[in-house]
C-alpha cells in the first residue's frame, strides 16, 4: 500500500534564534547545527542563516522559532514563520 504524507510532514521544518528584526514582515533566523569533522571526529559549529515570513510581526530578536520551507516569496525569501518556541527575556 501506498503510504500517504500529508502537506505537514513534507515540508521540512528549522528551529533557530531571530538575529535580526529590523524588516517589516521578514525575520532573519540562524540555524546553528553540528557536524562530525571527517578526518579529525572533532565536531565543528555550523550555521545557516534564513529569511523568513513573518506576518503578525510576533516574533522579536532573540526569540526561538520554528520555521518551515515555502515557495519563494521573495528573491531571497523561502521560509515562513510557524510558530514562536520560545520568547527572549525582554526589556521594557
Amino acid at each position: 500500500m501506498a503510504e500517504q504524507t500529508t502537506e505537514a510532514q513534507s515540508k521540512p521544518r528549522r528551529t533557530g534564534v531571530v538575529s535580526s528584526d529590523k524588516m517589516d514582515k521578514t525575520r532573519t533566523v540562524v540555524v546553528e547545527r553540528l557536524v562530525k569533522h571527517a578526518l579529525y571526529h572533532k565536531y565543528i559549529r555550523r550555521k545557516t542563516v534564513l529569511k523568513v515570513h513573518d506576518e503578525e510581526n510576533a516574533s522579536r530578536e532573540g526569540d526561538r522559532v520554528e520555521v518551515e520551507f515555502s515557495r519563494p516569496l521573495s528573491k531571497t525569501k523561502r521560509w515562513k514563520l510557524v510558530r514562536v518556541v520560545e520568547q527572549a527575556a525582554r526589556i521594557d
